[in-house]
């Protein structure tokens, strides 16, 4: 009896392990007090080429259409020396391209990867070698690419770079971009001329991480000599960029959970070179201690604590240049350049300079924000001209219908002067232009 007894009891904790796992935790998440949206599963729309994308707003003057469709998880858009497009399709492990006057031809250009995201070239002058880097889970590798052809000359990449594989936020963001650092740190060669930049999520909500690799931009060579430490405190900057002008690393960056519908803010952060006052060479962003402007996060008092390069004195972390609603999600972003620069001269000239961003949209809101992309007004210079985003494309949230058709990721201008926009959820590549 007793046996049976405990039989029935084994299988009544199986099934209700296979529950939560299925439904992914969503009741214990409840139960904590994650903000779950009473959402309906998202239908997902997935027009062909020629429809018109009717249930998209796009501001008067633009047009929008489908650019690639039949991807999967599409994440982060490259273009080549010769005009092709190359996407991460990030769950299923692929990179692949995309090449013809429509973008028409598509080819793995590499498969069997580790959660693929962050891609970015690199030429080196002295060899007239081509590198591409792709930047997965567990570390940066970069291969030989064939710019004539668009392929790969071997499919055994060189790691330039490990990172840490546990936990969550297993995305890496790549690019190159100047040297800032005035002297070297940690005794390392830290001041080429040319560097790569990664960028590696939190592996929880709000913990201390026991790598400095986590939570944190990061800096290299194009060799992979070294890794460093960038900036800290950055629970899950997913995209950054360059400015035009002052060349300064711009990066959107989620907040944490379970502070309700409201908190924290996301945030856009400039992400400055450490000074001379900042003893660990690296700046700090506040997390997981901080949040917005340099507020206490009071919910979190761990009752141990071991890293000393990272403080809870809230005054010593970096101010976001730009607040946004919480569980917006911001991910791609993108200034639009100037008429002088040659490159989108049919934009309009007072939307020179101006920022773009991608909201991938809230997953744990009462009531879902975000799905769109969103324009804020910056003088040439950077300067921030209005925090209030104005939308430039929405749509892809149905309210009243509880339906999503989609959710932006990363932006892109192409080499014919048209932005281009990422979708993960149905697997599109748009491309937004003038109408004129």
């Amino acid at each position: 009896m007793k046996k049976a007894l405990l039989v029935f009891i084994f299988l009544i904790f199986i099934a209700v392990g296979v529950y939560l796992f299925w439904t992914d935790f969503s009741l214990v998440k409840k139960l904590i007090g994650y903000n779950v949206p009473e959402l309906n599963e998202p239908k997902i729309v997935t027009p062909s080429r020629d429809e018109k994308l009717s249930f998209l707003n796009v501001p008067e003057g633009f047009k929008i259409s489908v650019a690639v469709k039949g991807l999967e998880n599409s994440r982060v858009i490259l273009f080549d020396a010769r005009g092709r497009m190359l996407v991460s399709e990030t769950k299923a492990g692929r990179v692949s391209v995309l090449e013809g006057s429509g973008f028409e031809i598509k080819h793995a250009l590499i498969e069997g990867l580790r959660s693929p995201h962050g891609l970015d070239f690199y030429k080196d002058d002295k060899t007239n070698t081509t590198y591409l880097y792709i930047a997965e889970t567990q570390r940066v590798a970069r291969y030989l690419y064939n710019v004539d052809t668009g392929q790969l000359t071997s499919s055994t990449g060189e790691n330039i770079a490990t990172l840490p594989a546990d936990g969550g936020h297993v995305t890496r963001t790549i690019s190159f971009g100047a040297n800032f650092r005035e002297k070297p740190i940690l005794g390392l060669a830290t001041i080429d001329p040319i560097k790569l930049y990664i960028s590696v999520g939190s592996s929880c909500d709000v913990c201390e991480e026991s790598s400095w690799k986590r939570g944190a931009i990061l800096e290299s060579d194009a060799k992979g000599s070294y890794t460093a430490e960038f900036a800290g405190g950055l629970r899950n900057s997913v995209f950054f960029t360059f400015h035009p002008v002052t060349g300064e690393i711009w990066a959107t960056e989620m907040g944490r959970d379970n502070l309700g519908d409201n908190l924290p803010p996301d945030e856009i952060n400039i992400v400055k070179v450490a000074g001379s006052e900042h003893e660990f060479g690296a700046r700090r962003f506040g997390w997981p201690f901080c949040y917005g402007n340099k507020i206490k996060d009071k919910t979190f008092n761990p009752d141990k604590w071991e890293r000393i390069d990272v403080t809870n004195d809230c005054s010593k972390t970096e101010s976001p240049v730009i607040e946004i609603q919480a569980h917006s999600a911001p991910l791609g972003l993108a200034f639009i350049p100037s008429t002088s620069s040659g490159q989108v001269s049919k934009w309009p000239q007072e939307w020179a300079g101006d920022l773009l961003v991608a909201f991938h949209g809230s997953w744990n809101r009462s009531a879902p924000v975000g799905y769109e992309v969103v324009r804020y007004d910056l003088d040439e210079k950077g300067n921030v001209l209005s925090r209030e985003p104005v939308s430039f494309i929405s749509g892809w949230l149905d309210q009243s219908k509880e339906e999503i058709y989609g959710r932006p990721v990363d932006l892109k201008f192409g080499p014919d002067n048209a932005l281009y926009i990422s979708d993960d959820a149905s697997g599109l590549i748009y491309k937004v232009e003038p109408s004129n």
